[in-house]
């Protein structure tokens, strides 16, 4: 019996073919992603940072992200996210700020049966993370958003908020560079025409009359006030430390998706309230799993003011990367690479 192993290997382009930027099927599965993570079905070890300097040092020279994880169920596979994050990137090379790649193994044997571009596919899922919690804890009438931080992230942070809140109308982009808020608003014009879209350099302006907030910076201090907030906005935190702690809480809900692994990785705002000794888990609603599954409610009215906070796993990127290696399979997509002929050793 031939004991060759081959392994898929998808490139961007392909990873895009086999609907890697469908916003609506990587929600469908980020959210079944939250109903197996509650039900005990994945394992989402603590991402590895490799870095230069301390945690501050991020906002310079940026790092690289271990991610591993395994998701059960339907999904059935394990793999990890290799992830670079330079942010220098763009102005000293011309090159994108985030690249990654993603590899998937059988758990059975733990050979690998794919390897791909991630980088595409970790944008969409941190979106789309946000668009789940969005569905359940946002107004489902909302009109306007704010979001801070004119770079890619925030790209995709919007098609998932509006695929999960289709009655949007009015989006404010908020960042320090002028030319990055005209670039972001520009590039979203022709994906939203009929949509208004406006910038500020001020994030108060930006938040004032929001009924969805989403902030994606790499800010190592608060950006959001509470005073600014109104009832019944939604608030998420995806980026590094951007809300001050009254903002946080002020909140009726607090939610996350992983707390264990958010307090580990310490740097958005949870984290260092928990470091002070200034929130615990007890003081959170729920992990956003379980309002997926029913145990605990969303959004109960619409004055509450929701909070959620990701720092995002290993796991999530594995669950929409089987997806589409499905696809790849299915549309006859990929390279196949040989990783030997024979075993050298058994």
């Amino acid at each position: 019996m031939s004991k060759q192993v081959k392994f898929l290997y998808l490139n961007q382009d392909e990873v895009i073919q086999c609907g890697a930027l469908d916003m609506s099927m990587v929600m469908e599965q980020i959210e079944l992603f939250f109903s197996l993570h509650d039900k005990g079905e994945t394992i989402s070890p603590d991402k590895v940072t490799l870095r230069w300097g301390d945690a501050d040092s991020e906002a310079i020279h940026g790092r690289i992200n271990a991610m591993p994880g395994f998701v059960g169920g339907e999904i059935n596979t394990a793999g990890i996210k290799w992830i670079a994050s330079k942010p220098q990137n763009p102005m000293k090379y011309g090159l994108p700020r985030g690249s990654a790649l993603t590899i998937l193994n059988s758990p059975e044997t733990g050979l690998p049966i794919a390897v791909m571009d991630g980088t595409v596919i970790s944008a969409m899922r941190t979106g789309a993370v946000t668009g789940v919690a969005a569905k359940y804890l946002a107004n489902k009438d909302a009109k306007k958003a704010a979001f801070i931080g004119a770079g890619t992230q925030n790209h995709t942070q919007l098609m998932a908020v509006k695929t999960a809140v289709p009655s949007l109308e009015e989006i404010t982009i908020c960042d320090i560079s002028e030319d990055r808020v005209n670039n972001f608003i520009e590039f979203e014009k022709k994906r939203h025409p009929h949509m208004q879209i406006k910038g500020t350099t001020s994030a108060e302006e930006a938040v004032a009359d929001a009924d969805i907030v989403v902030t994606a910076t790499t800010s190592l201090k608060p950006i959001i006030k509470s005073n600014w907030l109104k009832k019944g906005v939604f608030l998420a935190n995806v980026g590094n430390y951007e809300f001050e702690f009254d903002a946080v809480k002020k909140a009726n809900k607090i939610v996350v998706d992983n707390w264990e692994a958010l307090v580990h990785r310490g740097i958005q705002t949870p984290a260092i309230m928990a470091k002070e000794g200034l929130l615990s888990e007890k003081d959170l609603h729920s992990e956003l799993g379980a309002i997926v599954n029913g145990k605990k409610p969303g959004r109960e009215s619409k004055e509450e003011i929701t909070y959620f906070c990701a720092v995002g796993m290993g796991a999530e990127d594995v669950a929409v990367a089987k997806r589409v290696y499905d696809e790849a399979i299915s549309k006859g997509l990929g390279v196949y690479l040989t990783l030997w002929n024979e075993p050298l050793w058994i």
